[in-house]
């Protein structure tokens, strides 16, 4: 098994292949404050490579063998990186250690005492965002690895004083087995990564293994109103705590009501109420996302008075649900959902927080494998929107093999309009001689798609 002492000499200088990601960035700027060399290759210049430069990272556009230098001790490789990869093999040739991102991610949360890993099939991005936002207005002070970014943070990752770290662990590729953390959340269990994963079951007994490893005195915080969770509750030692909308969770919220931009509940702690809250984001995935980070803040030691004053900063993520701006009085939403069950729970909050109105999805779908095994599902999740827009598949890692394409799931979208439209251009046209005042445009998907909706917003500017 890998190991990682961050006091440890042996690994000086670390290389990381695709350095930009949104989790490798975080990585290697922790090691970059533990005063590591560190250097990293990604396929393009972004903000976050010019970030990383300027903390002292020496960062290579492209990659290719010659980025290696002499002295490299560690290379560190996304999921994204091909087996045949320039850098990958150069090091493999010249018998540099190679260790996944994940993998290394689960030896760096072993030099802290206490370990936060918040997993599942949705909403961990946003949990891990609450959860950041509340402890980082306490004298915790974690550090923090987030899959988007946070102005409570500045950023997508937050080093901390604290003997304590804070992380997303996604379970794709079976990731997740790889850390071993004190507190582990699992927010749902869902169909999803099917390139992968053989079926739900495959994905629970994932979720399993992943619960059993952690320790007697560690806990596991579970969605009660999940329905496979009897099965992962029963593979681990740790205490439970459940959360949710049913009675029989330990957490549980009930009359929830919600205005345009804002959701109220009352909290139930074992049956007895606890207080009432006050959360500045929308629909009830949101309230699911801030049950689960009131339990870990609660059962980190933190007051309920105390979570219930911090929750109220947080006020969304970059990509999820965010509010982008108005193009000609439409309103410009984006969001990363990308699976059918989270397209349908953002177009329902959306759809519910319209006044008057009509709701424009513009979906990108991610991958061609997840559209193609959920396509089904997908014909089915728009039914809040009251027009739909798709637009071409985003490859991501994979290549087309024909098998499934945009046009299809457009023609199959059921219960309400939809229509295919390839480039932006012609997007944008539809949006300028259809979407009027009052209305919604979200932007949704994995992909590059929210670059429309700051298209749109240009244009604003240019004609003001």
């Amino acid at each position: 098994m890998f190991e990682f002492c961050v006091d440890n000499e042996n690994y000086s200088h670390i290389h990381f292949i695709g350095i930009a990601g949104v989790s490798m960035s975080g990585l290697a700027e922790i090691l970059i404050s533990k005063k590591y060399k560190v250097s990293g290759s990604d396929i393009k210049k972004s903000k976050t490579t010019d970030r990383l430069e300027k903390l002292g990272a020496k960062i290579y556009i492209g990659q290719y063998a010659s980025n290696l230098e002499d002295d490299i001790d560690l290379v560190v490789y996304t999921d994204a990186v091909r087996e045949d990869n320039e850098e990958l093999s150069k090091a493999r040739e010249l018998g540099i250690k190679i260790i996944d991102r994940a993998t290394f991610l689960g030896a760096l949360m072993k030099n802290y005492e206490n370990s936060i890993a918040i997993s599942g099939t949705h909403g961990k991005t946003t949990t891990t965002s609450i959860t950041s936002t509340i402890l980082s207005h306490s004298n915790i002070d974690p550090t923090i690895l987030l899959g988007g970014q946070l102005k409570e943070i500045g950023g997508n990752i937050k080093i901390g004083s604290s003997n304590c770290i804070l992380t997303e662990a996604c379970e794709y590729k079976g990731n997740i087995l790889k850390y071993f953390p004190t507190m582990a959340v699992i927010m749902n269990m869902d169909e999803d990564h099917l390139d992968y994963f053989k079926s739900i079951d495959h994905i629970v007994d994932t979720f399993c293994i992943f619960a059993s490893n952690i320790k007697e005195d560690g806990h596991l915080i579970i969605n009660g109103d999940d329905e496979n969770k009897d099965r992962v509750i029963a593979s681990t030692k740790a205490k439970v705590i459940t959360f949710g909308l049913e009675a029989n969770s330990n957490y549980r919220a009930t009359n929830i009501t919600s205005t345009a931009t804002s959701t109220d509940f009352d909290l139930y702690i074992d049956g007895e109420f606890a207080d009432s809250f006050h959360i500045n984001i929308i629909g009830k995935h949101n309230v699911y996302n801030s049950l689960a980070a009131i339990v870990v803040c609660h059962t980190f030691g933190l007051s309920i008075d105390f979570i219930k004053e911090n929750i109220k900063y947080y006020t969304g993520v970059d990509r999820r649900l965010q509010f982008k701006g108005y193009y000609n009085d439409v309103k410009i939403m984006d969001d990363y959902a990308h699976h059918p069950t989270e397209i349908n729970v953002t177009l329902k909050a959306l759809k519910e927080s319209l006044v008057n109105g009509n709701l424009y999805c513009i979906f990108q779908p991610h991958t061609f494998t997840r559209t193609q095994k959920l396509f089904n599902s997908f014909a089915e999740s728009f039914k809040y929107a009251d027009n739909v827009v798709i637009t071409d598949i985003y490859a991501a890692r994979e290549l087309d093999d024909g098998s499934v394409n945009s046009k299809d799931l457009a023609n199959a979208v059921t219960n309400t309009k939809s229509v295919y439209l390839k480039t932006f251009a012609e997007i944008k046209k539809y949006i300028a001689e259809n979407a009027t005042t009052n209305d919604i445009v979200v932007t949704m998907g994995a992909g590059n798609i929210f670059e429309l909706g700051e298209e749109l917003l240009e244009i604003n500017l240019n004609v003001i």
